[in-house]
C-alpha cells in the first residue's frame, strides 16, 4: 500500500479545483455578459472588440483586501481593460478573469 500523498489523484471526471483565489495585487472578475445591441438598437456583429468590459468582483486577494490604497470589495460592479485579464478555464462558459488592479479602471457605486 502506497502511503504517500502526492500520489492521490481525483475520481475520473471530477474537477479537483473547488474555488480560484487571486493572489498579489489581483482581483477574480466575473464577466457581464456581451452586449449584442446598443441603446439605440443597433445589432452588434459578434466579432467586435469592445477595449473596456464591466463585470463583478468575485474574490480579492488578501493584499488588496488588507490595502486602503485599492477600494476593491467582493460584489462590486466594476469596468476593467480585459488586455490584462487573464481567462480561468473554471467554468464552461468562459466568463471568470483574474485582472491585476492596474487593469480595473472604475468601480460603479451607488
Amino acid at each position: 500500500m502506497d502511503n504517500n500523498p502526492n500520489n492521490s489523484q481525483p475520481a475520473a471526471g471530477a474537477d479537483p479545483f473547488e474555488t480560484v483565489e487571486p493572489i498579489g495585487k489581483r482581483v477574480l472578475i466575473r464577466k457581464d455578459e456581451d452586449k449584442k445591441r446598443t441603446k439605440g438598437g443597433i445589432q452588434l456583429p459578434d466579432n467586435i472588440e469592445i477595449p473596456t468590459i464591466t463585470g463583478r468582483i468575485v474574490s480579492v486577494s488578501a493584499e488588496v483586501g488588507m490595502s486602503a490604497e485599492w477600494p476593491l470589495k467582493q460584489y462590486d460592479k466594476v469596468l476593467f481593460n480585459p488586455k490584462g485579464a487573464i481567462p480561468v478555464d473554471f467554468e464552461g462558459d468562459n466568463r471568470l478573469f483574474v485582472v491585476g488592479v492596474e487593469n480595473v479602471v472604475a468601480v460603479f457605486r451607488k
